[in-house]
């Protein structure tokens, strides 16, 4: 019996209406680009399995790294031990972040960082007695699929049954180059109106929208903004972090900093779940008092992992190496050629790139979900590359060890498939 008939058995699988599609592909070996199926079949995986394989599957430095810290300490609770692979992580992220962040907190997944930010944002509040409930966020966000995160998403095909049970967030549009003043007179509306605690936002590039790039002047003046009115801002860099834009974080264009940052994906290298929610000393300070119950009561069974933390820190090592550095100039510069090349399609309503991450809008409409995107991702499939369009956009963000002949392999797919669309 095939890996797909005995899934289909006991499996329920995420984003997946069983009733309509009930089949799901046995995926047995991966290394760097490729994905090899049960029969043998090889596909490129261009999107780096959700962002997080970005130095390749099954990268011999970081299995190495892994393999060294699973012989050594495999797990141990975070609440009253530290541990080598912790304190290592932590230096080398604050090391690479944003200047003003100055606190490293462990948690599971990008969901979990965000939950923690969130959780983070009102007890700094309540601890210093001022009482702020209501969020900040962007049209067409998306932060994750717990309930605080959930609610701070904007994307109703993934929050519709649970709308009545979320919190008071109030949306703006993202800054298109055109229209901060009317973006900034709604921030002063919401201001004037209610008690704002934080800011949350996908610095640049909004993953889950379709790879939707905004203005970096245009979100400066937001989180400008936000600092003068004291307003927490949280950068979700769960989707944008560790190179993808072109620099180590999204926020590293800004010249306002966020005050608080949620990682994960591309923190492992794929390897593991993990992740991390960080802070500037401010917001720490806030949680210290001889009052127990001003500190964070909030913790995950596998906080801090030394396995994920050793994944995490052969990743980091990964992404300062001259090698990979070049290796995403050069993705970059091949995506922008790419961008102009493919922009003349007939079946190509418009084109967006910033660093790995290169977005296509067909000229057609077409459900997030809908039968004509099943009809590009299988097509895609059939052709060795794994691209899965979010709607009428197809994105690209392809591993940083990818070479050009595969990269190219991945172009001349898309225009392959677009010509008999």
């Amino acid at each position: 019996m095939s890996l797909t008939e005995r899934d289909k058995k006991y499996i329920w699988h995420p984003l997946k209406q069983h009733q309509t599609h009930p089949d799901s592909l046995g995926i047995v070996k991966a290394k760097g680009c490729i994905l090899t199926d049960e029969n043998g079949n090889e596909y490129i995986d261009a999107i780096s399995s959700w962002y997080t394989c970005m130095f390749g599957h099954c990268n011999d430095y970081i299995i190495n790294k892994v393999h060294h810290q699973m012989q050594q300490l495999d797990q141990i609770m975070f609440s009253d031990f530290t541990h080598p692979p912790a304190v290592e992580l932590s230096e080398k992220l604050i090391n690479i972040l944003p200047e003003n962040q100055a606190k490293i907190f462990f948690n599971d997944n990008g969901s979990t960082s965000v939950e923690a930010a969130i959780k983070m944002v009102l007890q700094y509040y309540f601890n210093r007695g001022d009482k702020r409930t209501v969020f900040v966020a962007f049209e067409n966000g998306f932060h994750g699929d717990t309930f605080g995160a959930m609610s701070t998403s904007g994307l109703s095909v993934y929050n519709g049954p649970f709308e009545e049970f979320l919190m008071d967030v109030k949306r703006i549009p993202t800054p298109n180059g055109v229209n901060h003043t009317d973006i900034l007179q709604q921030l002063e509306k919401i201001t004037a109106e209610n008690k704002v605690a934080a800011f949350i936002y996908e610095p640049l590039v909004q993953g889950a929208a379709g790879m939707k790039i905004h203005s970096i002047e245009g979100l400066n003046e937001i989180l400008s903004f936000c600092k003068s009115k004291s307003i927490i801002t949280i950068a979700d860099e769960v989707m944008t972090g560790f190179g993808k834009t072109g620099r180590n974080f999204a926020s590293d264009y800004m010249v306002t900093k966020p005050d608080i940052i949620c990682l994960s994906k591309a923190l492992t290298g794929g390897m593991v779940p993990m992740g991390i929610t960080s802070c500037t000393q401010d917001i720490y300070e806030a949680f210290l008092s001889s009052d127990i119950s001003k500190g964070f009561f909030h913790c995950h069974t596998y906080a801090a992992n030394p396995i994920a933390c050793a994944a995490s820190i052969a990743s980091i090592e990964l992404l300062e190496s001259k090698e990979i550095q070049q290796n995403i100039k050069k993705i970059s510069d091949a995506h922008e050629l790419f961008s102009e090349r493919i922009k003349k399609h007939s079946k190509v309503n418009s084109t967006r790139q910033i660093g790995v991450i290169l977005a296509i809008d067909i000229d057609t409409n077409m459900e997030r979900y809908g039968a004509l995107r099943d009809i590009l991702l299988k097509s895609f499939m059939k052709e060795g590359v794994f691209l899965r369009p979010l709607g009428n956009t197809i994105y690209i963000q392809v591993p940083y060890v990818i070479d050009m002949v595969l990269l190219e392999k991945v172009y001349n797919t898309i225009e392959k498939v677009l010509d008999i669309l």
